[in-house]
């Protein structure tokens, strides 16, 4: 039997505007998830005035576990407290399985109470 080894991860993090975008790739597990975390925070709180969006995009993810989960919670937690809407973009199945089984996408990508939907457009 073969096994692939585990592919790299990566997390990269631009702000455009008001909107912090991270683009997630490799996996994100036990081992990644503290990094992933820290380094959304990191940026989060870098610019004198907190993103209004907070964009994590997923296209390049290929696999998540429960830490991973864990730390997505943990990001919503930190982007909820500054005000800033979460989104989860360009999903793959791994992570629209793992959302559904634990029923938690509308809780992470529910605006934030007092939120102007129309000033994110």
């Amino acid at each position: 039997m073969t096994t692939t080894p585990p592919t790299e991860f990566t997390v990269a993090a631009r702000r455009e505007q008001a909107t912090l975008v991270v683009r997630v790739g490799g996996e994100l597990d036990y081992d990644t998830s503290e990094e992933f975390v820290d380094e959304v925070v990191r940026h989060l709180t870098a610019a004198r005035t907190p993103p209004a969006a907070v964009r994590l995009d997923f296209g390049a993810l290929t696999w998540i576990d429960s830490s991973g989960l864990s730390a997505l919670l943990m990001i919503h937690r930190r982007t909820s407290a500054l005000g800033a809407t979460l989104h989860l973009d360009d999903r793959p199945e791994i992570l629209e399985r793992l959302l559904h089984v634990t029923n938690v996408l509308d809780h992470l990508t529910a605006p934030v109470a007092g939120t102007d939907l129309t000033d994110l457009v």
